[in-house]
């Protein structure tokens, strides 16, 4: 037998009979859930309905034994919750990857064991500790750590597993900034890797030159179809994305975000290279036949059975090919921030630049390449010095 009373505007406890003991006491287990959706809480019958489910679902929890009172479970085993009725709906496929690699390499290790009401920000606090000094890892992946770790313990608390977010106490550790002028290419450098591109496949030659001059993230070069590309006005239209999703299965989604939907215009050499891969894409397929897979998309860079590029393909061929001919390594992203860069020093805007590399918002592009624009705007005011010297000079 099953019950369950109302606690509050949205919070009802469940009560699930377990019979009596051997003193003649009746055995029972209690579990309080909340409701945050406002049109169930005033639809009375869907209610109802709803909560006759999850009292079920509890009832069948207790008698079978899985149940575990909020106080006495481990975060291995809260863990699992918080994916079954959280992440997996509300994390888009890349990121829950990237959160249980997280939890399994870093967080679950040290903490997996200790009930969710052992765990106090003193713990949090020397596990960032441990994670800097000990491990020696980056400032992003010890702030990545401390993201997955605040999220979980927020549901934590938002379902009344523990009485608050305890993480949340602990203030987010400070990462160096990465500087991007750094790890870009100067112009030097592009004219010897094009140089060396002229002997590779033509895929990557276009592969490389997208990034460099259009700033395309991976997934979205990944994802060119050749029906994104108009010919005449010499543009290309980015508004899909290829990445890794769970347990490593390739993704087709959205942009990274509204703005990543974008149309960009394409140099005239890249032009002609994309027109010399859309041809042997075309040999390929005829060449193919019947081994020809993909019959929905007609993928820019393909296999010989036209499937698109697993993810990480790029980027282990960009490793292998900056060693193979000695070119100094940075990241397959830093070509993005190699044609950022290129743009503000050629004096480009920052609008211009933050809609062609598909920022949220122009504060992304202000906050990223701040200190190439002040470069820029300092190397504009001597220019404007130079104007008004001679000017002096002239009138003197």
């Amino acid at each position: 037998m099953a019950s369950y009373q109302r606690r509050g505007d949205n919070s009802f406890l469940l009560v699930a009979e377990l019979g009596y003991d051997a003193n003649g006491r009746r055995r029972k287990k209690t579990k309080t859930i909340k409701i945050e959706d406002k049109k169930l809480l005033r639809t009375k019958k869907r209610l109802n309905d709803h909560i006759e489910k999850e009292l079920y679902k509890f009832q069948m929890e207790v008698e079978s034994g899985e149940y575990i009172k909020p106080e006495k479970m481990s975060l291995n085993e809260f863990v699992k919750h918080w994916e079954k009725n959280y992440a997996e709906d509300n994390l888009s496929p890349g990121t829950l990857e990237s959160y249980k690699s997280h939890l399994k390499v870093h967080i679950l290790p040290v903490f997996g064991d200790m009930r969710l009401e052992q765990i106090k920000p003193k713990h949090i606090l020397d596990f960032l500790s441990d994670l800097k000094k000990e491990k020696e890892l980056s400032g992003s992946t010890i702030q990545y750590a401390y993201r997955v770790m605040r999220n979980v313990f927020e549901r934590a608390a938002k379902w009344e597993f523990v009485q608050e977010n305890i993480v949340a106490k602990v203030e987010r550790p400070k990462a160096e900034k990465r500087k991007v002028n750094d790890h870009v290419y100067d112009e030097q450098e592009v004219e010897g890797i094009f140089k060396e591109m002229e002997t590779e496949p033509i895929h990557w030659q276009v592969f490389i030159s997208l990034a460099l001059a259009c700033g395309f993230r991976r997934g979205e070069n990944l994802a060119l179809e050749t029906d994104k590309i108009d010919w005449d006005k010499k543009q290309i239209r980015i508004d899909q994305s290829i990445v890794r999703g769970e347990k490593g299965r390739a993704l087709l989604k959205d942009p990274k975000s509204y703005k990543s939907t974008r149309v960009v215009t394409v140099p005239d050499s890249i032009m002609l290279l994309l027109k010399q891969l859309h041809m042997e894409n075309t040999r390929m397929r005829s060449d193919a036949r019947d081994r020809w897979k993909e019959n929905n998309h007609n993928w820019l860079f393909c296999n010989d059975d036209g499937t698109h590029f697993y993810p990480t393909t790029p980027t282990t061929w960009w490793k292998r090919f900056t060693k193979r001919k000695n070119i100094r390594y940075i990241r397959l992203h830093d070509l993005r921030h190699t044609s950022a860069t290129f743009l503000i020093n050629q004096g480009v805007h920052a609008k211009v630049i933050s809609e062609r590399l598909g920022h949220a918002d122009i504060r992304i592009t202000m906050d990223t390449y701040g200190h190439v624009l002040e470069a820029a705007d300092q190397e504009a005011a001597n220019k404007i010095n130079d104007i008004f010297t001679k000017k002096e000079i002239r009138n003197s």
